[in-house]
């Protein structure tokens, strides 16, 4: 049997956040790889006009909107996915690098260069 889409029953919003989360783990630029396997996450984006770069990728402002709601944040870590740091930044459990949200090719435009 397959595995279960989104085990945790996360929503829409959480599932955005964390996938965007995963992407900032990916860049020296925005975090730092822990011993345990997580991830500091020193770096969050500020979206401008209606969207704003993370690596490769342009994000729509619109997919982003849980990257500066705590509740957001609070909930990613009661599910521990995330250890959150609100506002400063947050450690990305090795669970949460490993969760499989099905939304990066969704939400994250890679640019052709």
């Amino acid at each position: 049997m397959a595995p279960k889409q989104n085990p945790l029953r996360l929503n829409k919003l959480q599932l955005r956040t964390l996938t965007l989360f995963q992407e900032l783990a990916l860049s020296s630029e925005t975090s730092s790889a822990q011993e345990d396997g997580s991830f500091l996450v020193t770096s969050i984006p500020q979206p401008h006009g209606d969207h704003f770069h993370l690596g490769a990728g342009v994000v729509m402002a619109a997919d982003a909107t849980g990257l500066r709601n705590e509740a957001v944040w609070r909930a990613l870590e009661r599910k521990a996915l995330i250890a959150s740091r609100f506002p400063l930044g947050l450690v990305l459990t090795a669970t949460g690098k490993d969760y499989d949200t099905g939304l990066r090719e969704k939400i994250l435009h890679i640019t052709d260069r």
